[in-house]
């Protein structure tokens, strides 16, 4: 870990490092890379990464536990590196995905709840079944 020395904060993390400090695996980290999301320094086969770096895995972290596609993620973070100071586009989009990703949890949500009613209602008609053979099998 190199160490900023006006903020004694990390410049620049290796891949163990990164791996604890967000709780992933190396696998992640190289897959995010490969996507062409992460873009760590090269010297040979060690990898480090800056801060831009952490920054981005947080968003796509916080992006995928969202449900956001990777395609997603990449074109947000793609927007605010091509397009410096156009905050404004990359929030209304984001806002724009975020709105969506939710309609579609809240639909899933709501599945979920009847799928959860539907079966309580038959774990107790076999209660009931049960029940009655209980008391027919006792007399």
């Amino acid at each position: 870990m190199i160490l900023n020395p006006k903020t004694d904060k990390p410049e620049l993390m290796t891949i163990r490092e990164m791996c604890e400090a967000f709780d992933v695996t190396p696998r992640t980290l190289r897959f995010y890379e490969q996507k062409e999301l992460l873009f760590p320094i090269r010297q040979g086969t060690k990898r480090n990464f800056t801060r831009r770096d952490r920054a981005r895995l947080k968003l796509i972290l916080r992006g995928k536990r969202f449900g956001f596609s990777l395609e997603d993620i990449r074109q947000l973070l793609d927007m605010y590196d091509r397009e410096p100071g156009q905050q404004e586009a990359q929030l209304k989009r984001t806002y724009q995905l975020a709105q969506e990703r939710l309609a579609v949890m809240e639909q899933q949500r709501d599945e979920l709840n009847e799928a959860i009613a539907e079966l309580r209602a038959q774990m107790a008609w076999g209660e009931d079944m049960l029940a009655s053979f209980r008391r027919s099998g006792a007399a």
